[in-house]
């Protein structure tokens, strides 16, 4: 009688204790679900800057700026800036705003500038030879003498609209402010819509008296959306210190990455990293424009420093880029090598030295032989002569 009470109480408080492991199974299931949900929509966060400005566009579609190149010329008072943007996600249509310290001109920029700059700053080829054969190198194998090389940083308030014009695809408005409601309810009335937080971090722009040019764009067809590198802008400003607009970036929901060609007088640096990393410079030189750079520099010699830097968490960008001259214009370029096995006269050196190791002790051992002989001949020869 006691046995057969205690079964149905034994199997109750199992059933309790699975019951309970699968309640807690299923509330940790629930907070993965929960925490993946939050990780998509993070995902999903339209980034509202880019280091040249604002990125605005329709909230309910989403733009990424995955690389931002623009070159900078500067020759101590007029500064001109020529962007270049690659952007993807689902906006049928987006506007940007640039600050500019002073009053702006805005024209179509030339898309060979980039790739001109390209070319000057490719990293030079140099050639490293390495004597023992690898694995494509005879004899274990047949594909070629080279060996792949590896793979190698205060009026009233208001807003003043300066002009407005449409170039190729932008529809440009250059404008003025000196309170920042009145410039984001200028933009929102004339299609240029901004996030509560963008129009709050106009506000040093507005007290240091800045410009602003909004510029929008839509797809050269219907029914596409912006995608890829955007037809670059060139912008021309009077400034006695070379600056790049980066504040706005801080409210970018992913990280960014940009690329400065600066084009000026001697080598440059930033002053500071902005909360971003330290920038690297893969390229130094004095240079002697040629094709689509004269248009940007002239016919004259003119220093390039071309620099890379990323901003893995945008929300440290501390303000905007200011960049100063070095010390000295040191030149410098990056170098790619190419691995190759060493050769003397089309053959090998490894077998060259082999070989030329070989007949040396065949040689050597050959007089080895010689030697012991002539000795042994010399021991015999007295006895000889006694029989």
């Amino acid at each position: 009688m006691a046995l057969a009470t205690i079964r149905p109480r034994a199997r109750r408080a199992a059933a309790t204790r699975a019951g309970g492991r699968w309640r807690t199974h299923r509330q940790a299931l629930l907070v993965v679900l929960m925490l993946l949900a939050v990780q998509l929509v993070s995902l999903a966060r339209p980034a509202y800057a880019c280091g040249c400005g604002a990125m605005v566009h329709d909230p309910k579609t989403t733009m990424a700026v995955g690389r931002e190149t623009s070159v900078v010329r500067w020759d101590g008072k007029t500064e001109q800036i020529v962007m270049s943007l690659q952007v993807n996600g689902t906006a049928p249509d987006a506007a940007w705003i640039m600050p500019v310290p002073h009053r702006a001109t805005v024209k179509l920029g030339d898309p060979a500038v980039f790739d001109r700059l390209a070319t000057l700053t490719e990293p030079a080829v140099a050639q490293r030879h390495y004597f023992w054969p690898h694995g494509g190198d005879w004899p274990f194998g047949q594909n070629g003498d080279a060996a792949e090389a590896p793979p190698p940083s205060a009026g009233r308030p208001g807003v003043g609209v300066v002009g407005r014009e449409r170039l190729g695809p932008f529809d440009v408005a250059r404008l003025t402010a000196t309170d920042p409601g009145a410039l984001r309810n200028w933009l929102k009335t004339h299609g240029f819509h901004l996030p509560a937080p963008l129009a709050s971090a106009l506000r040093p722009y507005v007290a240091q008296r800045w410009e602003y040019v909004a510029i929008r764009l839509a797809p050269a067809e219907r029914d596409r959306t912006l995608s890829g590198t955007l037809d670059p802008l060139r912008l021309t400003f009077t400034s006695a210190r070379l600056v790049y607009p980066m504040r706005l970036s801080a409210l970018a929901a992913t990280p960014q990455s940009l690329g400065l060609y600066v084009l000026a007088p001697h080598r440059m640096e930033p002053r500071s990293t902005i909360g971003g990393s330290r920038p690297e410079v893969f390229f130094a030189g004095r240079i002697h424009p040629e094709g689509p750079l004269r248009a940007l520099t002239g016919s004259g010699p003119t220093f390039l420093t071309a620099i890379d830097q990323t901003f893995p968490q945008p929300h440290r960008i501390t303000g905007d880029h200011e960049l100063r001259r070095t010390t000295h214009d040191t030149p410098y370029r990056r170098v790619r090598y190419e691995y190759a096995l060493l050769k003397v006269a089309g053959i090998p050196a490894w077998l060259i030295t082999v070989a030329g190791t070989l007949l040396l002790l065949q040689t050597a051992s050959a007089a080895l032989a010689l030697t012991i002989a002539a000795r042994r001949r010399r021991r015999l020869t007295p006895a000889d002569a006694d029989d």
